[in-house]
């Protein structure tokens, strides 16, 4: 029997490996898990499903991770986001921790620290 965890985790990256490998991780670590291809399917989720935390591609065509969170934190200002890059360190990686985000990870990203990262982050929201 799995046990479900109280806190609900959203994947938002454009790429579907990303989001199948993060939902299925995170979902047998007990999550409620949802994913987004793009900054309005996040937006709608997150305005209907209410997720505490927020993984985030920061590199998406249309609507940037940058653009996304400030949309995410004006709808629901308590969301906490780690994002996500294949770069180190860029302009909107700075801009995106300057505005809020709780934690950045490099793509590709070691499972076991963002589990470790997730799990510290939902201890202190449950």
């Amino acid at each position: 029997m799995r046990i479900t965890k109280k806190t609900n985790i959203m994947v938002v990256d454009d790429q579907p490996g990303i989001r199948m490998l993060l939902h299925e991780v995170f979902e047998k670590q007990g999550y409620q898990v949802l994913t987004a291809e793009s900054g309005n399917k996040a937006l709608k989720l997150l305005r209907e499903a209410h997720p505490q935390l927020v993984l985030l591609d920061i590199n998406m065509p249309k609507m940037n991770g940058l653009e996304l969170m400030d949309a995410m934190k004006s709808v629901k200002s308590d969301v906490k986001v780690m994002i996500m890059t294949a770069y180190e360190e860029n302009e909107l990686v700075r801009q995106a921790l300057k505005n809020g985000a709780i934690a950045h990870f490099k793509k590709p990203f070691d499972l076991q620290k963002l589990i470790i990262a997730v799990e510290a982050e939902c201890s202190q929201i449950a």
